[in-house]
């Protein structure tokens, strides 16, 4: 009856993945048979001519070696059986050798317990932080994430999200957006992000923004605002959502733990696959109010910098304030728009005085070319 293998060995002339094996145990040391065709011949190895080590993923498996240059030998040897047989037959000069290997089969394996111990303290802890809806987990778990992963996380969601709508490829609007983008990034010091952003036909009167530097600016918006002056406002809070990484924020606190697994994890894999699965959510998250507050405040800076008219944005909350009068503001998680014009002013009296400097286009052509003029009609 032949025996099955229970080993593989490895030297110069064999294969990379080594050749299987049958090792046995004589009183002066191993016989190892090779099976099927193989440059390999059977060999006998006293003990006296070979050295042991632990080896293997998980230090559980016997090497034994033997020979100098083209001859030389290993063997591993996983068969428990064969590895404690060895262990009773060697001889005095092996034990040595064998002792070592056996405490580093220990060491590995008290390291894995330790290492899963530590990983499933580290998940638990952070699920119960999250249960109790802390922001100290979800801030430490954006920190964590790096741009390339974000900039993916936001591409998935935004091309989905592009893919089911008519988005304008060139024309007055998508060059006056492109004109606004650039006055405003280019005053943004160390930006990480390669924004994009897409004009999107659409009644809807807003703009949002996406992880990684993906914001869309909806036609309704453009066709609403009384001056490009308004829509750069806008623009520049949605870019500021970003840099701040609220979107991120939202994301994350809205994925839980899963999401937290993922990064300790590193899965970057997993969270896009979160990501798609949520496309949709993400694209209407709200934000915080202290998030609005924050990107007010740091988009009527952002506008301060690049020469926009900052009273372009602080306008178009005011007339936003008309249509809040029936909202009562404990229930909602963003400002009043009063306030966010209160706020605006104060900050902007705040800020260095800076003369504007007008967009090169025309606005009614851009309200125009939209179909604007008919529209307000």
């Amino acid at each position: 009856m032949a025996l099955a293998p229970n080993a593989l060995c490895f030297g110069d002339g064999l294969p990379g993945a080594g050749v299987p094996c049958v090792v046995e145990l004589f009183p002066e040391g191993l016989r190892v048979a090779p099976m099927g065709e193989t440059p390999l011949v059977e060999q006998v190895v006293a003990f006296a001519d070979m050295a042991v080590q632990a080896g293997g993923l998980d230090h559980d498996q016997l090497v034994v070696s033997w020979g100098t240059g083209s001859s030389a030998r290993t063997v591993y040897v996983k068969d428990p059986a064969v590895i404690v047989a060895f262990r009773r037959a060697a001889p005095p000069q092996l034990t040595a050798h064998l002792d070592r290997a056996a405490e580093q089969v220990r060491r590995a394996r008290h390291s894995h317990r330790l290492l899963w111990s530590s990983m499933f303290g580290v998940v638990f802890s952070l699920g119960l932080l999250l249960w109790f809806g802390t922001d100290l987990i979800v801030e430490w778990a954006v920190a964590k994430i790096p741009i390339e992963w974000e900039q993916k996380l936001g591409e998935t969601v935004y091309q989905d999200f592009l893919s089911k709508e008519t988005v304008l490829k060139e024309g007055p609007a998508v060059s006056a957006v492109q004109e606004m983008t650039q006055r405003l990034t280019e005053k943004i010091p160390h930006n990480p992000y390669k924004f994009q952003i897409s004009v999107v036909q659409s009644p809807v009167v807003n703009a949002f923004a996406l992880p990684g530097g993906y914001v869309v600016v909806f036609t309704g918006l453009m066709t609403k605002a009384e001056s490009g002056e308004e829509v750069a406002g806008v623009l520049s809070h949605e870019l500021n959502h970003v840099l701040q990484r609220h979107g991120l924020e939202r994301m994350v606190k809205m994925l839980g733990l899963a999401a937290v697994v993922g990064i300790v994890l590193g899965d970057q894999q997993g969270l896009t696959g979160l990501a798609k699965q949520v496309g949709m959510e993400l694209v209407t998250l709200k934000f915080g109010r202290a998030q609005e507050t924050e990107a007010d405040v740091t988009g009527i800076r952002l506008l301060s910098d690049a020469r926009i008219a900052p009273d372009g944005m602080i306008r178009f909350f005011e007339r936003l304030s008309e249509k809040d009068k029936e909202r009562v503001e404990v229930f909602s998680t963003h400002p009043m728009s009063a306030a966010r014009a209160a706020l605006l002013k104060a900050e902007l009296a705040a800020l260095p005085k800076r003369s504007p400097e007008p967009f090169t286009f025309q606005w009614k052509t851009i309200q125009d070319s939209l179909g604007a003029s008919e529209l307000k009609k």
